[in-house]
């Protein structure tokens, strides 16, 4: 990769990044942060506005001289006060920069700085010399760039390079821009300030959710450094995303022509440790990082991913350090998605079994926000499994009603197309049931043990009740699942009474009830 292609990554996490409203970090916080984005090969990290407070002033000095590789930058207004803070915090590290910037747009330099553009140039002389003076790395910000008015940009811009800063940095403060129109912008500006030896970055906000393309249409007017944070945290909308815009580059280098030099194997990581730092969780469908980035459920996709990954999967996983490509089960999925599952849990199921047990999978789809490999496990053990040993009685349908101190069922069980219904009334829903279902029956077995248990810890969990029965000498065991804790107890105890006919037919007893069988 030629130096001409090269795209900096100018990491802003730590100082715009932070002026999220609800982010706090402290020195040691920001500290760590910084040494994960030196081992990803971030180019430049703005480590911090040393003039804002003592803290920030402590944050970017332990860092400047903490961390190796990057160049450590210090943010700074064209203050004299603000120039001398940011080259002290930025004095001991291996390569320090001054950034400093102030507004050049109509609305800004009339209702905010209140100065005519006369001044506001002379002050870019005066700041980016003091600077200049101070350290080598200087780079100048125009404030609102987007906004500002092409020839006055430029002329800011020359005096800036002419005072010696190395960096020229063209914002899209307000998120205004779009990719067209800002990359017209930049090539505009670029060939009218006419500085050939300085690096243009760019600043995108991301207001219109186009922080990211404006960058990446920079890039392509000719810009060599790219300013952005991990998770795209920052200002109101936040900034241009990092993982976003680098691997936006390297995916459709052929459109770009550039790269960058980052590790991006530490994407995942670094994202994951931004977001549990910040408290700012990643979005699930946050492109590159979140959870569903490489997640399918859609069973269209899934059998394509199970063909070849290319097929749905433009990047791959372990490229950005995720965990790898996960197949969803949910009610979108497809038998070959769910095949691969079953086969991986370990069970070995006939076609038949398979299309049933599917089949039971979609209806708890629709009954669980999420179903887990523990979900499906407990199903395919109490409905397909349990059915394939014992099952001869059905459960069809329940009612429960619970009052003060006493439960009423309505049970209806089928056997071989035969239905039967009754009710009982007991000392709760369960207990209720399980009479109800002893009337059907015709047996009444003992209940030597019960137990319910959730499979998981969400609230939607799947239920997974056992009982003991004991009936003349014979002792079984049977278990039913369901999201409904009563619907498992219930088919719990038809599984009990399924496995205690059985045994009795290999025994030679007969057990058959009045009304089922």
């Amino acid at each position: 990769m030629t130096e001409s292609h090269r795209v900096r990554i100018f990491d802003t996490t730590l100082r715009d990044g932070e002026q999220a409203a609800g982010i706090n970090l402290n020195k040691e916080e920001k500290l760590r942060i910084a040494l994960q984005l030196a081992k990803m090969n971030v180019d430049i990290i703005e480590a911090g506005f040393p003039a804002a407070s003592p803290g920030d002033f402590e944050a970017v000095k332990l860092i400047a001289g903490t961390v190796k590789g990057p160049v450590i930058a210090g943010l700074a207004r064209t203050r004299k006060e603000d120039i001398r803070a940011a080259a002290e915090a930025v004095r001991c590290a291996e390569k320090g920069r001054i950034h400093t910037f102030i507004a050049t747009s109509p609305i800004h330099m009339e209702f905010k700085l209140k100065m005519t553009p006369e001044q506001v140039l002379e002050e870019v002389r005066q700041a980016v010399t003091y600077a200049r003076s101070l350290v080598e790395d200087v780079e100048f910000s125009a404030e609102d760039g987007s906004r500002s008015d092409p020839a006055f940009l430029a002329e800011v811009f020359r005096a800036a390079a002419d005072c010696g800063a190395s960096t020229l940095n063209i914002p899209d403060t307000v998120g205004y821009a779009v990719p067209e129109e800002f990359g017209a912008f930049v090539q505009a500006v670029i060939e009218a300030t006419d500085r050939p030896g300085v690096t243009w970055s760019v600043h995108c906000h991301n207001d219109l959710g186009m922080a990211v393309a404006n960058s990446l249409a920079a890039v392509r007017a000719g810009a060599r450094q790219v300013e952005c944070t991990v998770n795209g945290l920052g200002e109101r909308a936040g900034n241009a995303s990092l993982e976003e815009v680098v691997m936006g580059l390297r995916t459709r280098r052929d459109s770009y022509g550039c790269e960058t030099s980052l590790d991006t194997t530490k994407l995942w990581g670094v994202s994951s440790m931004v977001s549990r730092m910040t408290g700012f969780p990643v979005p699930p469908n946050k492109a590159v990082v979140g959870s569903n980035a490489f997640a399918h459920e859609a069973g269209i996709h899934q059998h394509g991913v199970l063909c070849n990954r290319a097929t749905y999967e433009i990047m791959n996983p372990e490229d950005v350090g995720a965990p790898g490509s996960r197949l969803v089960l949910g009610k979108h999925s497809g038998k070959h998605a769910f095949r691969q599952r079953v086969e991986e849990m370990g069970f070995s199921l006939s076609e038949e079994k398979i299309t049933e047990a599917m089949a039971l999978f979609k209806t708890l789809c629709d009954r669980k926000e999420i179903v887990t490999s523990e979900d499906l496990e407990a199903m395919i053990n109490s409905e397909i499994l349990a059915a394939a040993e014992s099952r001869r009685i059905v459960l069809k349908t329940f009612l429960v009603q619970v009052g003060r101190g006493h439960g009423t069922a309505t049970v209806t069980l089928e056997d071989d197309g035969r239905e039967a219904t009754d009710a009982a009334t007991g000392n709760g829903p369960v207990d209720a049931a399980y009479r109800a279902v002893r009337r059907i029956v015709g047996i009444e077995p003992e209940l030597e043990n019960y137990s319910i248990r959730s499979v998981t810890e969400a609230s939607d969990a799947i239920g997974e009740a056992r009982v003991t029965l004991v009936f003349e000498g014979l002792r079984v065991s049977g278990r039913g699942a369901s999201t409904d804790v009563i619907e498992a107890s219930i088919r719990a105890y038809i599984d009990g009474i399924n496995r205690l006919f059985q045994m009795a037919v290999s025994k030679g007893v007969r057990l058959y009830g009045k009304n089922v069988g």
